[in-house]
C-alpha cells in the first residue's frame, strides 16, 4: 500500500537537477513543464513498478500536479548554490522561470530504469509548451478526482483516462479517500507495450 511509503526528497532534488540539465536547451522548459516531467515520470514508473521514483506527494494545483515539497527542496538547492532560477521574458508578456543546474546530479542514487523513465518522458515532450503540458496533466484521473491542494494518490494511475463513467469517478474518489490500491491490481504484472 502506497500510504506507508515515505517520499525521498534527496531523489526529488537530484531529479530536479537532472531534468534541468537535460532540458537546458529546450526553449519551452520552465517551472510548469518541470512539474509535469516530475509527475509523469513518478506516476508512470509507479504504473509499471508499483512504486514511484521519488514517492513524494503530488498535490492538485490549477496548472496541474506538482510535488508538494518542491519549493522547499528547490530553495535548499538554491541556498546551497546547486541550482539557480533564470527568468526569461516571453513574447506573450509572461515570465518563464527556468531552473538551471549549477552542478551535475548524483545519478548513482537512481537505478537505470528510473532514469530511463525520466528520459522517455522528457523525449516525449519536445516543443510541448507549459500550457499544453498543463492541459495534458489535467487528463490524469488523480488530478480530476481530488480537490485543489489535496494529495493525488499514485494508485489512481491505474484508472483509464477520460471519459470516465460515473462508477469510475466514484471508485477513484473512494480510493483517494482511503489510499488503497484498486482491487485486482495488487499482483498484476504491468508491461511496457513498447518493449513487449
Amino acid at each position: 500500500m502506497m500510504a506507508n511509503v515515505v517520499g525521498d526528497e534527496e531523489k526529488l532534488a537530484e531529479l530536479l537537477l537532472y531534468i534541468s540539465q537535460k532540458c537546458a536547451n529546450d526553449p519551452t522548459f520552465g517551472a510548469v513543464k518541470l512539474n509535469k516531467i516530475l509527475c509523469f515520470s513518478d506516476f508512470l514508473f509507479y504504473a509499471y513498478n508499483d512504486r514511484g521514483i521519488t514517492n513524494v506527494e503530488y498535490q492538485k494545483l490549477p496548472n496541474g500536479p506538482a510535488p508538494r515539497r518542491l519549493i522547499p527542496v528547490r530553495d535548499k538547492l538554491i541556498k546551497n548554490r546547486d541550482l539557480a532560477i533564470q527568468e526569461v521574458a516571453l513574447k506573450s508578456g509572461q515570465t518563464q522561470k527556468r531552473t538551471v543546474n549549477l552542478r551535475n546530479p548524483k545519478l548513482e542514487i537512481f537505478d537505470g530504469a528510473e532514469i530511463a523513465m525520466v528520459d522517455r518522458v522528457i523525449e516525449s515532450m519536445p516543443d510541448v509548451t507549459a500550457e499544453l503540458a498543463s492541459d495534458i496533466s489535467h487528463n490524469l484521473v488523480g488530478w480530476l478526482v481530488v480537490n485543489e491542494g489535496e494529495t493525488i494518490p499514485y494508485n489512481t494511475i491505474y484508472f483509464a483516462n477520460p471519459p470516465l463513467t460515473e462508477t469510475e469517478v466514484y471508485r477513484a474518489r473512494e480510493l483517494a479517500a482511503s489510499k488503497e490500491r484498486p482491487k485486482g491490481v495488487k499482483d498484476a504484472k504491468r508491461r511496457d507495450s513498447r518493449t513487449a
